[in-house]
């Protein structure tokens, strides 16, 4: 199985640029479709960005389109999420999950069994 485990996080102000790592041990990972999740304050866990297990297929919630991408290197065993033209609306904590059916890009966080711990991003207006 795979562990995951995030960094990146920080304090930026709108319209800053943050990019998440997320380090994954365990043989399997370049097996495992990978997905960024978000929490904020009050709210339930939402959709960011997913990948499939070669990288050749992404998709993307629509309030981060074009400001985000998701990005894997298989050989480092690492999956980022490039996040720029950061706003207010964007904090929260993010995690980084995984799932063994490589193909599959689902939106859906109970298809992820396995998660790294979060890590913070807060953006200030």
């Amino acid at each position: 199985q795979v562990q995951l485990v995030e960094s990146g996080g920080g304090l930026v102000q709108a319209g800053d640029s943050l990019r998440l790592s997320c380090a994954a041990s365990g043989r399997r990972f370049s097996m495992n479709a990978m997905g960024w999740f978000r929490q904020a304050p009050g709210k339930a866990r939402e959709f960011v960005a997913n990948i499939n297990w070669s990288g050749s297929r992404t998709d993307y919630a629509d309030s981060v389109k074009v400001r985000f991408t998701i990005s894997r290197d298989n050989a480092k065993g690492t999956v980022y999420l490039q996040m720029n033209s950061l706003k207010p609306e964007d904090t929260a904590v993010y995690y980084c999950a995984a799932h063994d059916k490589g193909w599959n890009l689902t939106p859906q966080s109970g298809e992820y069994d396995v998660w790294g711990q979060g890590t913070q991003v807060t953006v200030s207006s």
